[in-house]
């Protein structure tokens, strides 16, 4: 899912159709889950990181919105339980997994669809990064080594869109071509709109 920043949250216009979606997305999965595992494209490591610590703070990782996007607050009970399931998970896949103890925030990749999902914030959230190679097979065995944790009632979240560079969105809104960037995305992601 791509949180579209803050102006979902906001009520911004142009973003209805989103903010409906995330709103409505508990309603159609089969149960509650019993935690979320959120993977966010906003928090790159070199190997795949987990934030076992409820969130101190938020991220206001974006810039430029209204005053009261930095206002938002969203504060969910970690579950370090979970945490170190998805440790022990991606070892067995040959990961060598970290766990970050910083009190790093949620970021807006994170906190942003999840208020919109559970505004409550009473679902325990544990964030895990994406790798900073962006290697997309590394990526998917991640996911297949996560997979058991949907049988234990764990929704997998992935949030943010499989392209985001800011120059390139901008480029477009103010009707310029975009870079060779673009046609390579849709090079791997054949029949794949890249959203911009």
């Amino acid at each position: 899912m791509a949180p579209g920043g803050p102006l979902p949250v906001l009520g911004d216009p142009a973003h209805v159709q989103l903010t409906a979606s995330l709103r409505s997305l508990p309603g159609r999965l089969p149960a509650a889950p019993t935690a979320i595992l959120l993977c966010s494209a906003h928090f790159e490591a070199a190997q795949p990181t987990v934030i076992a610590e409820p969130p101190s703070h938020l991220l206001y990782d974006y810039g430029g919105f209204p005053p009261e996007s930095y206002q938002l607050q969203y504060r969910p009970p970690g579950q370090p339980a979970l945490a170190q399931s998805v440790l022990r998970l991606l070892r067995g896949a040959g990961f060598e997994p970290q766990l970050e103890s910083s009190g790093r925030g949620l970021d807006h990749g994170a906190f942003i669809p999840l208020m919109l999902m559970y505004p409550s914030a009473a679902i325990p959230v544990v964030e895990l990064s994406i790798l900073a190679s962006l290697a997309p097979e590394d990526h998917v065995r991640m996911g297949e080594a996560l997979r058991p944790l949907r049988d234990e009632g764990v929704l997998i979240v992935g949030s943010g869109s499989s392209f985001h560079s800011i120059p390139e969105i901008i480029r477009a809104t103010r009707g310029r071509p975009g870079s060779a960037l673009i046609g390579q995305v849709r090079a791997w992601r054949p029949g794949a709109e890249v959203e911009l």
